[in-house]
């Protein structure tokens, strides 16, 4: 939406004649980042309101704007035009399927159990009676209720008998429907986890960030700091219309009458990790914390040709992930908008990191060479193909390792990383240009 004209000396060194102007309209911890880059905000009450390089949109923004908005080559917006066929829940659930019955297709059966890491879906009311004869096959579980478009688990119950959903069965059989009556809202419908994996007899699910830049390629970083949510009441089946034994949403657990703000059902994934590691061993957590990067991979691979690809476009997604008993991952949901506002001190710090982070892998400032595989906190794990970890060696030669350059819920030194990186980078930038 800027009208700046970038030359092909802005575009590759990065905008260094004038500060970088952004607009967001949000006002938590995204803001705070923004304003301390020392970058230039622009508002709707600015002189020029359009003249901007970066926007942290809202997705209203972005639905009534996209579509008839130039942009300039270098300006920047943090959400793809169609986002929501990974983030709405039945259509990430529809990708998946199709993208598993093109593996088992061309490859076999054995090969698209690789997708077998979301619990069994129907949408509602449109699969309703298919959803019916898997019901009566499976007489006895549990089953759970979300709306498709909405967020920190508002609408969500858990039932065990048909009769407790028939409001999403009315009318949507009907040959003659009424047009004056409103159709049910649509709903996913899954199976219940009822095996969680439980710390202190607590039911937890993981929140996860991982930053795409590019669809096409596909290009994928990981953060390595994130946070378990865990449930404010001891986990028990005796009673599934309690929302505070089942759903770890902090919108849910904070209006429980014992809640403390400041201690807050919250772990750092690095004591998650830790205290796995402890009780199963390096080797059955690494095999866990490796089938969640299968799931973050084969999720984003299901919407790469669907997703309207856009070098102006990035996505920070968040992840939801529950383990089971057996430490085996379990997709949930994953949020287009995960939340910013900080809960407490801990929180802020994470995603003030977090937020940074992403800023400088966009790197309006030109200050990357382009072949990074680690910015701050994020770990490049996937670049049109699996990225593998490097071993430095003398003279700047690297080594290709044989593990996976992911590192969730290790040390996160990242201003540490960040001075050295940058330092190395500025040293690069001043060596002479060789003469022939």
């Amino acid at each position: 939406m800027s009208n700046f004209r970038a030359g092909k000396k802005e575009l590759k060194k990065g905008i260094i004649d004038r500060p970088i102007r952004f607009r967001t309209s949000l006002s938590n911890t995204i803001a705070d980042v923004l304003r301390g880059r020392n970058w230039q905000e622009v508002t709707q009450d600015s002189v020029q309101p359009n003249e901007w390089d970066f926007y942290w949109c809202d997705r209203e923004w972005l639905k009534e704007n996209y579509d008839h908005t130039y942009f300039q080559e270098h300006v920047k917006i943090c959400h793809f035009r169609n986002h929501y066929e990974l983030t709405r829940k039945n259509l990430m659930v529809k990708n998946l399927r199709r993208m598993k019955k093109v593996v088992e297709r061309e490859h076999g059966k054995g090969s698209a159990q690789v997708f077998d890491f979301y619990p069994t879906t129907f949408e509602l009311p449109s699969e309703y009676h298919i959803f019916v004869e898997e019901f009566k096959r499976c007489l006895g579980h549990i089953w759970i209720m979300k709306p498709v478009a909405k967020s920190q688990g508002k609408g969500i119950f858990l039932f065990k008998k048909l009769k407790d959903i028939t409001d999403w069965k009315k009318g949507e059989y009907n040959a003659n429907p009424d047009p004056m009556t409103p159709s049910p809202e649509t709903y996913v419908v899954q199976r219940y986890i009822h095996n969680p994996y439980l710390i202190n007899g607590r039911k937890f699910d993981v929140r996860i960030y991982v930053l795409v830049t590019s669809y096409n390629p596909l290009k994928v970083w990981l953060y390595r700091s994130g946070f378990a949510r865990f449930s404010n009441t001891r986990y028990s089946l005796e009673s599934i219309d309690d929302t505070y034994v089942h759903l770890t949403n902090v919108a849910i657990q904070k209006t429980a009458p014992d809640y403390d703000p400041e201690k807050g059902c919250k772990w750092s994934i690095q004591q998650l990790r830790r205290y796995l590691t402890a009780k199963h061993g390096t080797e059955k957590v690494d095999k866990s914390f490796a089938d969640m990067d299968n799931i973050y991979i084969k999720s984003l691979q299901s919407v790469q040709k669907v997703i309207i690809n856009d070098k102006h476009c990035f996505e920070m997604y968040g992840y939801d992930i529950l383990l089971d008993e057996n430490l085996k991952p379990w997709l949930i949901e994953i949020n287009a908008s995960p939340s910013l506002t900080a809960s407490n001190r801990e929180d802020y710090e994470l995603k003030y990191g977090l937020l940074t982070d992403v800023l400088n892998i966009i790197d309006l400032e030109g200050r990357l060479s382009g072949k990074e595989k680690r910015v701050g906190g994020f770990d490049l794990i996937w670049d049109d193909g699996q990225i593998m970890e490097e071993d430095s060696v003398w003279d700047n030669v690297s080594i290709c390792l044989d593990t996976p350059n992911s590192f969730l819920g290790c040390y996160n030194d990242r201003e540490r990383q960040l001075t050295q990186m940058y330092k190395m980078l500025a040293l690069s930038k001043a060596k002479p240009t060789p003469t022939t």
